[in-house]
């Protein structure tokens, strides 16, 4: 019984290139990509650096779950670029040391201390 492919590869030739800025030069990537995908096919390889030692670090599982791919895209801190699709004209750094309070914080809509069981209701 043949089976189909599940994965197929993706052809250059229908996908249009993008330009996005990492670490202020210009890059020409291709689109319909998660960050991480776009960065490391175009040569990027760190991505940040650790808050200890300042290593540099790369995406590894490229599904969320390992937070070595952070970055700052477009003025925000702490994206996890394997789950941010590259869009036009991003503005992409590095994510340097340790996460911020002020970054963690907002990013889930608000400390644990102003969780109510009204807010959970559905």
């Amino acid at each position: 019984m043949p089976t189909e492919p599940l994965f197929h590869p993706i052809s250059a030739a229908t996908e249009p290139f993008i330009d996005i800025e990492f670490d202020g030069r210009r890059l020409e990537v291709l689109g319909q990509r998660s960050v991480a995908a776009a960065l490391l096919a175009a040569g990027v390889s760190r991505f940040r650096s650790t808050p200890v030692s300042g290593a540099p670090r790369a995406p590894y599982c490229m599904m969320g779950v390992c937070f070595e791919c952070l970055l700052e895209i477009d003025g925000v801190a702490n994206c996890q670029a394997c789950l941010v699709t590259v869009q036009p004209g991003m503005k992409i750094r590095p994510q340097e040391g340790a996460r911020s309070w002020e970054a963690v914080h907002t990013a889930g809509g608000g400390s644990d201390e102003d969780t109510t069981e009204a807010s959970h209701a559905a």
